[in-house]
């Protein structure tokens, strides 16, 4: 029997690179003509930061959840048609974006306040454990009264890392108009927790 260059016995190419190394932009080209598989190493990558994404944007998880398996839908949907134009982690966030931005619109819900964690928690926790949990809960709480634009703009930046010029690129907007609001959202943040203590 014939044998590609590289094909080991088993019909496993040697050649071919393992999946963890192949470009998110490849591994969604590779599930545009139908590869599965590719779709399932994308999915590996990003399930926790884009649910994360959601938890902090809306303040609740069952939302969360909801926005979440509508942008997997709408990108397995969509596949045929990708073209790689923008980096995936971009194209992804963005269709997060539009989709976080449908929500808030079809809802004109902007300022709910966010419980992360049962008001009873079933064990006892420790104190320190307490502080942390509530730090959190103030953040969050925080972050919910957050004009939409600024309260988007941070929780990309903190949960994907990505520059203020793709951030930009994301939101359809200016850098210079970018880096105002991530500026007062950090401000306005800071000014909230600091009352806490106050």
């Amino acid at each position: 029997m014939l044998r590609h260059p590289g094909e080991s016995a088993d019909g496993v190419d040697k050649a071919a690179p393992a999946i963890s190394e192949i470009t998110d932009d490849a591994l969604m080209l590779r599930y545009a003509r139908g590869d599965k598989g590719a779709f399932e190493a994308l999915y590996r990558r990003y399930r926790l930061p884009l649910y994360r994404y959601f938890v902090h944007g809306t303040g609740d998880e069952a939302t969360a959840e909801e926005l979440y398996q509508d942008v997997w839908t709408k990108l397995i949907t969509a596949r045929g048609h990708y073209k790689s134009t923008a980096k995936f982690k971009t194209y992804l966030y963005g269709v997060a974006s539009n989709r976080l931005v449908d929500y808030y619109r079809r809802t004109s819900v902007r300022n709910n306040a966010v419980h992360m964690v049962n008001a009873a928690p079933s064990s006892p926790m420790l104190e320190d454990e307490l502080d942390g949990t509530r730090i959190l809960s103030r953040l969050s709480e925080a972050l919910q009264r957050l004009p939409l634009e600024q309260r988007s703009a941070f929780v990309l930046q903190r949960e994907t890392g990505f520059s203020v010029a793709e951030i930009a690129e994301i939101c359809n907007t200016g850098v210079e108009t970018m880096k105002s609001r991530l500026r007062y959202a950090v401000r306005k943040l800071r000014k909230d927790l600091r009352s806490d203590y106050d």
